[in-house]
């Protein structure tokens, strides 16, 4: 009886510290022809100045980068294949992101059809009364405030995922840990019955 209660006491002292443990993050997607990717922590904290190995579907390395101070990086990917971005962090945490062919930015070999396809499909299109025409200086700037907008919310939603995850996980331990002390319960007035 005494082991299992000592043994109850080692894991409710283990939950602490276990509460206090964070995951990496890892996220990459498409951006006009570059592949953008940002590492970081569940617990907010990001990955400044690591290096991500780039290797293609095989774990042939076809690249590398760095991340900025705020966990990002940019690749221009030079082929298509599936992308592979590895990150070792240090103490255990290693990043992994993986990006398919289809989810991958226009190359440059391709782009000029694409083009193409797309001015003939706007040409044909019926003009609206009043048309929009940006600068490209103007779609530059437009581009870059959404990207600055989006990327902490991706990054606050990969966190508010994370802690619910956690949360659950916690709670489980916590219902079995009540188990465990409604069957100490029982237990013991079952013996003080029997000794009675």
């Amino acid at each position: 009886m005494r082991n299992l209660i000592l043994a109850a006491l080692l894991a409710v002292s283990f939950i602490p510290g276990q509460a206090q443990a964070h995951k990496v993050i890892a996220s990459v997607y498409s951006s006009g022809d570059v592949i953008e990717g940002e590492i970081g922590f569940s617990n907010g904290d990001v990955a400044d100045d690591a290096t991500v190995e780039v290797f293609d579907g095989d774990g042939n390395k076809i690249g590398e980068v760095q991340t900025d101070e705020d966990g990002f990086f940019t690749y221009k990917p030079t082929q298509r294949t599936v992308h592979v971005f590895r990150a070792d962090l240090g103490a255990g945490h290693v990043a992994n992101a993986r990006m398919e062919v289809e989810d991958l930015p226009i190359l440059g070999d391709t782009a000029p059809a694409e083009t193409e396809t797309a001015t003939a499909a706007a040409a044909a299109a019926p003009q609206s009364s009043q048309p929009v025409d940006f600068s490209e200086a103007q779609r530059e700037m437009l581009a870059e405030l959404i990207h600055h907008e989006v990327n902490p919310l991706r990054r606050e939603i990969a966190a508010y995922k994370e802690k619910n995850d956690f949360q659950t996980i916690l709670g489980g331990i916590g219902y079995i840990l009540g188990l465990f002390g409604l069957a100490f319960y029982i237990a013991a007035k079952r013996a003080s019955r029997k000794s009675a």
